[in-house]
């Protein structure tokens, strides 16, 4: 209730709050949160919940989904939720708070399926990192480091191109992307390296108008000494604002490091390779967390002209 009053008093977004509305109103009295204006959708009175059902029985009835069980799917807020944004009512959708990463993804990956040319469904952090000269003045964005455990050569190059279009919209900038390992250029043999290099090479073939090379260590990456010595012909060896992790246990435990010793905000994770803007919130988060979030899908929203 409070980042819906700051989200429309500062203009960052037109927010539309799901759920019971009685309920709503009682919250945001008890809690002092102005919410005149702010629209509120009860899906079980909603005069489109017929039309939603409709929309969800033709995508799901090559999986046994019956329009009676439609009907009663879309009532979940959700689940309405994410048949607003298919259905354009909503340019985009933020839960989380009080629901698990699985029953947001679940819906989305159902209703909103990935964008074209991504086949993975993946997440970001963007890492901004005080007093640091690494990446964009500091500025970095790590991935996957929330939703693929053990991504294979072909999911690690979709991450690492919807990683460097997420650059693109959300931070402005020019990605230079390194995909990360514990070699570089062949200085040490694994099949954990091999499907770093096959990534690489998948990732390149898909979208050779990036910048991506690897496979390439940490310091390699971002430090351009290292770079240079390491892997003097990359165009990405030492410059790299954008990298990703060869599986979840490094990107979780990467972020975390860099959160906690450097003293970084870790902004995010902001889901990525949806074909609309769909971005979870952790069950601990702050008013703020709330409010950058929805701004953040705000602008996802618009870099993809929907």
């Amino acid at each position: 209730m409070k980042a819906a009053e700051i989200i429309k008093r500062e203009g960052l977004a037109e927010v539309v709050l799901i759920g019971n509305e009685d309920a709503i109103r009682e919250l945001a009295a008890k809690e002092n949160a102005n919410i005149e204006g702010i629209s509120i959708i009860d899906p079980s009175k909603s005069e489109k919940l017929e039309e939603y059902a409709q929309m969800f029985y033709e995508l799901r009835k090559n999986k046994g989904v019956t329009i009676e069980q439609a009907r009663e799917i879309v009532k979940d807020e959700i689940y309405y939720g994410t048949m607003m944004v298919k259905a354009k009512d909503a340019d985009g959708m933020v839960s989380g708070a009080i629901h698990s990463t699985g029953d947001l993804l679940r819906p989305a990956l159902q209703i909103i399926k990935t964008a074209p040319g991504i086949s993975t469904v993946s997440s970001t952090f963007v890492m901004e990192v005080p007093n640091c000269e690494y990446g964009e003045n500091g500025m970095l964005l790590f991935a996957d480091c929330a939703v693929n455990p053990n991504p294979t050569a072909s999911e690690l190059a979709s991450i690492a191109i919807a990683t460097a279009k997420t650059a693109q919209v959300l931070c402005g900038i020019e990605p230079r992307v390194a995909m990360l390992s514990f070699s570089t250029k062949g200085s040490a043999k694994h099949e954990l390296v091999d499907k770093v290099v096959e990534a690489t090479k998948l990732a390149k073939e898909a979208a050779p108008e990036l910048m991506i090379d690897g496979e390439l260590q940490l310091d390699a990456a971002v430090v351009k000494k290292v770079g240079e010595l390491k892997a003097p012909q990359s165009p990405v060896a030492g410059n790299a604002n954008v990298l990703v992790f060869p599986d979840l246990q490094a990107g979780n435990i990467g972020y975390k490091l860099v959160q906690r010793f450097a003293k970084a905000e870790a902004i995010g994770p902001v889901c990525q390779g949806f074909a609309a803007p769909i971005n979870d919130l952790s069950r601990g988060c702050s008013v703020e967390d709330i409010v950058n979030v929805v701004a953040i899908t705000a602008v996802q929203a618009q870099g993809m002209d929907l």
